[in-house]
Protein backbone atom coordinates (compact mmCIF):
# COMPACT_ATOMS: atom_id res chain seq x y z
CA UNK A 1 0.00 0.00 0.00
CA UNK A 2 2.67 2.40 0.69
CA UNK A 3 4.42 1.82 -2.52
CA UNK A 4 1.18 2.80 -4.43
CA UNK A 5 1.05 5.82 -2.27
CA UNK A 6 4.54 6.86 -2.96
CA UNK A 7 3.85 6.18 -6.69
CA UNK A 8 1.26 8.71 -6.42
CA UNK A 9 3.06 11.26 -4.93
CA UNK A 10 6.06 11.50 -7.17
CA UNK A 11 3.46 11.26 -10.43
CA UNK A 12 1.95 14.25 -8.35
CA UNK A 13 5.55 15.88 -8.28
CA UNK A 14 6.44 15.26 -11.90
CA UNK A 15 2.88 16.66 -13.06
CA UNK A 16 4.07 20.24 -10.61
CA UNK A 17 6.87 20.76 -11.96
CA UNK A 18 5.84 19.64 -15.82
CA UNK A 19 3.21 22.82 -14.29
CA UNK A 20 5.69 24.54 -13.12
CA UNK A 21 7.72 24.83 -16.53
CA UNK A 22 4.95 25.52 -18.61
CA UNK A 23 3.53 28.20 -16.56
CA UNK A 24 6.75 29.71 -16.25
CA UNK A 25 6.98 29.52 -20.47
CA UNK A 26 3.50 31.52 -21.16
CA UNK A 27 4.99 34.22 -18.66
CA UNK A 28 8.06 34.92 -20.63
CA UNK A 29 5.94 34.18 -24.08
CA UNK A 30 3.76 36.82 -22.89
CA UNK A 31 6.62 38.93 -22.12
CA UNK A 32 9.14 38.78 -24.72
CA UNK A 33 7.77 36.54 -27.21
CA UNK A 34 8.03 32.46 -28.06
CA UNK A 35 11.15 32.86 -30.15
CA UNK A 36 12.46 34.87 -27.67
CA UNK A 37 12.07 32.97 -25.04
CA UNK A 38 15.20 30.58 -23.74
CA UNK A 39 15.16 27.13 -22.57
CA UNK A 40 17.30 28.75 -19.92
CA UNK A 41 15.43 31.40 -19.48
CA UNK A 42 12.28 29.08 -19.15
CA UNK A 43 14.28 26.19 -16.69
CA UNK A 44 15.87 29.13 -14.74
CA UNK A 45 12.03 30.97 -14.10
CA UNK A 46 10.57 27.54 -13.33
CA UNK A 47 13.50 26.62 -10.83
CA UNK A 48 14.44 23.40 -12.30
CA UNK A 49 17.75 22.58 -13.79
CA UNK A 50 18.27 21.66 -17.66
CA UNK A 51 17.47 18.26 -17.75
CA UNK A 52 14.83 18.61 -15.52
CA UNK A 53 13.25 20.91 -18.81
CA UNK A 54 14.47 18.35 -21.49
CA UNK A 55 13.06 15.15 -19.78
CA UNK A 56 9.12 16.97 -19.76
CA UNK A 57 9.73 18.43 -23.26
CA UNK A 58 12.07 16.88 -25.18
CA UNK A 59 11.93 19.58 -28.07
CA UNK A 60 10.38 23.27 -28.67
CA UNK A 61 7.58 22.27 -30.23
CA UNK A 62 6.41 20.24 -27.26
CA UNK A 63 6.53 22.83 -25.01
CA UNK A 64 4.48 25.09 -27.31
CA UNK A 65 1.97 22.87 -28.03
CA UNK A 66 1.68 22.25 -23.69
CA UNK A 67 1.83 26.16 -23.52
CA UNK A 68 -0.89 26.84 -26.21
CA UNK A 69 -3.24 23.92 -24.74
CA UNK A 70 -2.73 25.56 -20.89
CA UNK A 71 -2.93 28.91 -22.26
CA UNK A 72 -6.56 28.62 -24.38
CA UNK A 73 -7.86 26.47 -21.13
CA UNK A 74 -7.48 29.18 -18.96
CA UNK A 75 -8.56 31.97 -21.54
CA UNK A 76 -11.10 30.41 -23.63
CA UNK A 77 -12.06 32.07 -26.59
CA UNK A 78 -15.32 32.86 -26.95
CA UNK A 79 -18.12 30.70 -27.52
CA UNK A 80 -19.50 30.70 -31.50
CA UNK A 81 -22.41 28.54 -30.21
CA UNK A 82 -23.81 31.00 -28.16
CA UNK A 83 -23.30 33.36 -31.18
CA UNK A 84 -25.48 31.15 -33.00
CA UNK A 85 -28.08 31.77 -30.74
CA UNK A 86 -28.29 35.15 -31.96
CA UNK A 87 -30.54 34.99 -34.87
CA UNK A 88 -30.28 38.16 -36.76
CA UNK A 89 -26.86 38.29 -38.77
CA UNK A 90 -26.43 41.59 -37.93
CA UNK A 91 -27.14 41.68 -34.16
CA UNK A 92 -24.64 38.57 -34.11
CA UNK A 93 -21.85 40.44 -35.86
CA UNK A 94 -22.08 43.04 -33.44
CA UNK A 95 -22.30 41.05 -30.28
CA UNK A 96 -19.75 38.72 -31.55
CA UNK A 97 -17.21 41.50 -31.75
CA UNK A 98 -17.52 43.39 -28.97
CA UNK A 99 -16.96 39.57 -27.32
CA UNK A 100 -13.64 39.22 -29.30
CA UNK A 101 -12.63 42.77 -29.05
CA UNK A 102 -12.95 42.08 -25.41
CA UNK A 103 -11.29 39.26 -25.42
CA UNK A 104 -7.70 40.58 -27.58
CA UNK A 105 -7.85 43.51 -24.86
CA UNK A 106 -7.62 41.28 -22.05
CA UNK A 107 -5.01 38.75 -24.13
CA UNK A 108 -3.54 41.36 -26.21
CA UNK A 109 0.21 40.90 -25.02
CA UNK A 110 0.11 37.12 -25.55
CA UNK A 111 -1.76 38.03 -28.92
CA UNK A 112 0.69 40.73 -29.64
CA UNK A 113 4.06 38.12 -29.24
CA UNK A 114 2.83 35.00 -30.50
CA UNK A 115 1.51 36.64 -33.54
CA UNK A 116 4.68 38.99 -34.20
CA UNK A 117 6.78 35.87 -33.55
CA UNK A 118 4.11 33.28 -35.84
CA UNK A 119 5.66 35.79 -38.57
CA UNK A 120 9.58 34.70 -38.13
CA UNK A 121 9.70 31.30 -36.14
CA UNK A 122 8.17 28.24 -37.86
CA UNK A 123 7.35 26.30 -34.60
CA UNK A 124 5.34 29.29 -33.34
CA UNK A 125 3.71 29.30 -36.91
CA UNK A 126 2.71 25.82 -36.32
CA UNK A 127 1.00 26.14 -32.94
CA UNK A 128 -1.02 28.73 -33.65
CA UNK A 129 -1.77 26.96 -37.36
CA UNK A 130 -2.94 23.94 -34.91
CA UNK A 131 -4.57 25.89 -31.90
CA UNK A 132 -6.21 29.39 -32.67
CA UNK A 133 -6.52 29.40 -36.81
CA UNK A 134 -8.81 26.55 -36.42
CA UNK A 135 -10.80 28.73 -33.41
CA UNK A 136 -10.73 31.74 -35.17
CA UNK A 137 -12.50 29.94 -38.09
CA UNK A 138 -15.11 28.17 -36.29
CA UNK A 139 -16.08 31.62 -35.04
CA UNK A 140 -16.11 33.13 -38.74
CA UNK A 141 -18.30 30.63 -39.60
CA UNK A 142 -20.97 31.41 -36.85
CA UNK A 143 -20.69 34.66 -38.04
CA UNK A 144 -20.88 34.05 -42.08
CA UNK A 145 -24.56 31.87 -40.97
CA UNK A 146 -27.66 34.07 -42.37
CA UNK A 147 -25.60 36.51 -44.21
CA UNK A 148 -25.32 35.97 -48.28
CA UNK A 149 -21.88 34.36 -48.27
CA UNK A 150 -20.22 36.50 -50.92
CA UNK A 151 -16.62 36.27 -51.20
CA UNK A 152 -16.65 39.71 -49.91
CA UNK A 153 -19.18 39.14 -46.96
CA UNK A 154 -16.67 36.31 -46.25
CA UNK A 155 -13.29 38.59 -45.91
CA UNK A 156 -15.35 41.46 -44.34
CA UNK A 157 -15.59 38.63 -41.18
CA UNK A 158 -12.47 37.48 -40.99
CA UNK A 159 -10.87 40.17 -41.25
CA UNK A 160 -13.51 41.85 -38.59
CA UNK A 161 -12.45 39.12 -36.61
CA UNK A 162 -8.42 39.80 -37.01
CA UNK A 163 -6.72 40.61 -33.90
CA UNK A 164 -4.49 42.83 -36.11
CA UNK A 165 -7.47 44.63 -37.42
CA UNK A 166 -8.89 45.03 -33.66
CA UNK A 167 -5.20 46.39 -32.87
CA UNK A 168 -5.47 48.77 -35.44
CA UNK A 169 -8.95 50.23 -34.81
CA UNK A 170 -8.13 50.27 -30.92
CA UNK A 171 -4.31 51.37 -30.41
CA UNK A 172 -3.36 53.26 -33.49
CA UNK A 173 -6.63 54.93 -33.99
CA UNK A 174 -7.94 54.82 -30.17
CA UNK A 175 -11.27 53.03 -31.24
CA UNK A 176 -13.48 52.12 -28.03
CA UNK A 177 -13.79 48.34 -27.84
CA UNK A 178 -17.93 48.74 -29.07
CA UNK A 179 -17.09 51.66 -31.66
CA UNK A 180 -14.65 49.31 -33.66
CA UNK A 181 -17.58 46.56 -33.47
CA UNK A 182 -19.98 48.68 -34.66
CA UNK A 183 -17.54 50.00 -37.31
CA UNK A 184 -16.90 46.18 -38.30
CA UNK A 185 -20.18 45.34 -38.08
CA UNK A 186 -21.29 47.78 -41.11
CA UNK A 187 -18.38 46.99 -43.08
CA UNK A 188 -19.97 43.34 -43.09
CA UNK A 189 -22.88 44.45 -43.57
CA UNK A 190 -21.84 46.92 -46.55
CA UNK A 191 -20.00 43.70 -47.96
CA UNK A 192 -22.93 41.44 -47.68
Amino acid sequence: MARKYEMRKRARRVEETRRRIVEAAIELHEEVGPARASLSSIAERAGVERQTYYRHFPDERSLLSACSGLYMEQHPLPDAGAWRQIGDPEQRIRHALGEIYAYYETNEAMFASVLRDAEIHEATREVVTERIAPALAELSAALGEGWAGSRETRAAIDLALSFHTWHSLARANGLSGARAADLMSRLVRCAG
